[in-house]
């Protein structure tokens, strides 16, 4: 007797739960019925809504870089007389360029090869940069976090091939240029 009453109390929830999918498939709107076939890019606009409404939003570091809140300084621990470290900490997690040139006027193949190998021991220190030739004796290095670019600062001006690095339109003369820092 129990499992005849159970098996009908079964059958009726599959019959509601039926009735009650037709029932939503005729309240969809005009665009919902389509054949997705023949979707536009307004049906399409619309479904990437729908399935954006019920996700969890993104952690900060999953943001793109402009809508990542910024990091909070401590300036209670900060060197406030060293102007570097303040760039230093002001540029933590974002993207920084950094032009660097390459001493004398060797060839565009001479320039490639020594930036080539700078990158690679920056990145032999966990340093990372990507580099992007812009002249024949110019390179950009890009930093994901900008407060590497005062680390491979320290690195490149000790090179022998540098001639200069630039970092925030400041340039930082080379160990072998012959030139004093400018401001």
């Amino acid at each position: 007797m129990k499992l005849n009453l159970l098996l009908w109390l079964c059958f009726f929830a599959i019959i509601l739960v039926a009735s009650g999918k037709k029932s939503d498939a005729n309240n969809k709107p005009n665009w919902a019925k389509k054949d997705i076939r023949d979707y536009n890019d307004a049906d399409l606009e619309r479904l990437l809504d729908q399935w954006e409404e019920d996700e969890e939003p993104l952690e900060p570091d999953e943001l793109p870089e402009h809508l990542r809140p910024s990091p909070q300084i401590d300036f209670s621990k900060v060197d406030t007389t060293n102007p570097e470290n303040l760039l230093k900490l002001t540029k933590k997690g974002k993207t920084l360029m950094t032009f660097v040139s390459v001493l004398g006027n060797p060839g565009k193949e001479e320039s490639e090869t020594i930036t080539k190998l700078w990158q690679t021991s920056l990145w032999n220190n966990h340093i990372q940069a990507e580099r992007y030739m812009v002249d024949d004796n110019r390179a950009i290095f890009m930093f994901k976090d900008g407060a590497q670019a005062w680390e491979a600062k320290d690195f490149l001006i000790e090179q022998e091939n540098c001639e200069s690095v630039t970092i925030e339109n400041k340039v930082y003369n080379g160990k072998f240029s012959g030139k004093k820092d400018e401001l």
